[in-house]
């Protein structure tokens, strides 16, 4: 009875924070009822930036959707971001529908550019779109960077750092070397 019950305070809280952004942003935001929102969940959608959310939509609390200036980021239907992910897009962002992020996902379609002569106080970035197909699986912990194309019916394994094109129907994971050493204690005293 309590789920069904903050399930729908879910749905009125979701609605709530779409018709705001849609009041504020006009046609730079669109979406589809229902969506399950966190109260927790921030969306900023800076000026000139586009947002564009299909129905079913579920954000878990501390999920961060950042839409900077000229950006723009599409969001399919069926769409569910655990705790603690975020998208942030400086160019453009698109994800298919029936995708799901575990925790701590992180999406950036843009990298710092740190040879520029300013350095990182000139925040100048180098930016590449991200797609991500429909049915893809992203596990906990991992990161897309720019420029990276993860096509239909993917499972990307925990952990997994994404840049590149990847085809569909693919199990991506990276192999983890893990080097442990006998400590000698001998003289350490």
């Amino acid at each position: 009875m309590n789920r069904y019950l903050f399930a729908g305070i879910r749905c009125c809280i979701g609605a709530i924070k779409c018709s705001l952004l849609k009041l504020e942003r006009g046609k730079d935001f669109s979406f589809k009822l229902p969506n399950l929102i966190s109260p927790r969940t921030e969306i900023t959608v800076d000026r000139l930036g586009k947002l564009y959310v299909g129905k079913m939509c579920r954000l878990r609390s501390g999920a961060k959707v950042r839409v900077r200036k000229n950006a723009t980021v599409k969001i399919g239907e069926n769409f569910s971001m655990s705790h603690n992910c975020m998208i942030v897009a400086w160019q453009k962002i698109e994800i298919g529908d029936n995708v799901q992020f575990g925790p701590g996902v992180l999406i950036y379609d843009h990298d710092h550019d740190y040879k520029d002569p300013g350095g990182l106080a000139a925040e100048k970035y180098k930016v590449s779109p991200i797609s991500i197909g429909n049915n893809v699986w992203i596990g906990a912990n991992v990161i897309v960077l720019r420029g990276s194309k993860i096509g239909d019916n993917c499972v990307i394994a925990a952990g997994t750092v994404i840049k590149g094109e990847y085809p569909e129907n693919s199990l991506i994971y990276q192999k983890h070397e893990i080097v442990t050493r006998t400590i000698d204690y001998k003289g350490y005293r």
